[in-house]
Parts: structure tokens; sequence; C-alpha cells
């Protein structure tokens, strides 16, 4: 038997048949699914330090179990001193497994690290079915060791779903276990 994590169990066993029951499908492949998770990172200060960018990719590589890439600038601005082709940021895309292990330990073990935390906003819905969020400290994953991050300094998650509404991906994001704040 094939290893499956928790999540997509979770997923195919309650979740389907929750939003199915909630919206009507008429179809077991109308029921919207995570498609991918993103973690990005800029990192403004890498036009004076190069250094900065290998931290960064290392730690998105840490904290998510597959290697980051530098993210380059599309253009020059003058006014940052950038150009062309510098690097200035670090992103990772998840998909399949390693999403669901991923959103499993961002659940359980990373938010509740959140200082006064009482729930995500809801507020960060796009019109198209995805949802982004902002954190504010790199600290709060577990895999990151505090006495060897040189400056703290936050990420962008940003969830995909094939959900066509905000609120069948609100639903569904809902139904995995993210933690939204009651109006």
């Amino acid at each position: 038997m094939a290893y499956v994590p928790r999540l997509k169990q979770e997923y195919n066993d309650k979740v389907v048949s929750a939003l199915t029951e909630e919206f009507s499908y008429s179809n077991i492949m109308q029921v919207p699914r995570l498609q991918k998770i993103v973690l990005s990172r800029g990192v403004g200060a890498a036009v004076a330090d190069k250094k900065l960018i290998d931290h960064a990719v290392d730690e998105l590589t840490m904290i998510t179990g597959q290697k980051a890439v530098s993210t380059i600038s599309k253009k020059d601005v003058a006014s940052f001193k950038l150009r062309k082709g510098m690097p200035i940021g670090a992103k990772v895309t998840l998909r399949g497994e390693r999403m669901y292990e991923f959103l499993d330990r961002f659940i359980t073990s990373a938010l509740p690290r959140v200082r006064d935390f009482n729930g995500i906003k809801a507020t960060g819905f796009d019109g198209r079915g995805n949802y982004n969020l902002g954190i504010t400290e790199q600290i709060i994953f577990p895999e990151i060791d505090i006495d060897k991050v040189n400056k703290i300094s936050g990420m962008d998650i940003t969830f995909v779903t094939s959900a066509s509404t905000d609120k069948e991906a609100k639903s569904l994001l809902t139904e995995l276990g993210l933690p939204f704040k009651k109006n």
C-alpha cells in the first residue's frame, strides 16, 4: 500500500462529500481541489548583498522540503539601483504529495506558533478562487533554527484552487483546515 498524506485522504473521504452537499455538484469532478501552493519571498536588500538570496533559497528549501529557485528582476529600476536580470527573491511551487504535507504542517504546527493568533483573514481571495496569505516571520516554521536566522523576514503563500468562485474556494480551504477569522 502506497503512502497517502493525511490531508489528501481527508479530502477524498470527507471534503468531497461535504462540498458536494453544500454546492450540490452533479459530478464528483466538479468539486474544487487544491492545485498548488506557491511560497514566494522578496529580498529587497539583495541588490547590495547577493548572499541574502542564498539564505532565502535555503530557508524556503528547509521549510518545504523541495528546492527553491531564485527569481530575477524583469526590468531596470534606477531608484532602487536594480538592473534587469539581478536576483531579487526566491520561490517554490508545491504540488501533489508535498503540497498536502506542507499544508498539514502549516496548519498543525506553524500557524499555532504565530503570536496573538486568532485566525487568518478571509480577505485574501482574488475573485477567481485563489487565496493569498502573508506571513511576517519565517520563524513560525519549526524547520527553521532561530539561532541560524540572520534576518527575520516574511513571505507570501498562495493557494491555487480549481474553484471558480471565492465562496467555493473558502469552503474548500475551511474544510481542509485553514482557520479563518469569524466575522
